[in-house]
């Protein structure tokens, strides 16, 4: 793995963790590391997800695997709140 793509996917967790971010109404205590932390894993989560429901992918790039990052850093963003919340 290279530099390139390390830098990649923290591109793309940002993108995706702030997606997911303005998505969500309300306003979520995180700074920008979590955000990009939100984003890369909920892909991971979105792909897990989709390759359940629909089976592997060819590995191309389809627009539905962002449709699916978005929603997986969603339900991750759902379930930091909640729990955020509740240690207060």
């Amino acid at each position: 793995m290279g530099i390139t793509t390390v830098v990649s996917w923290i591109v793309f967790g940002l993108i995706v963790g702030a997606i997911a971010r303005l998505l969500m109404p309300g306003r979520q205590n995180m700074g920008w590391l979590m955000t990009i932390v939100l984003g890369i894993v909920g892909s991971f989560a979105g792909g897990a997800l989709s390759t359940l429901l629909f089976g592997s992918s060819d590995g191309g790039f389809h627009p539905g695997g962002w449709i699916m990052s978005i929603i997986g850093a969603l339900i991750l963003l759902i379930a930091y709140s909640t729990l955020a919340a509740k240690k207060h």
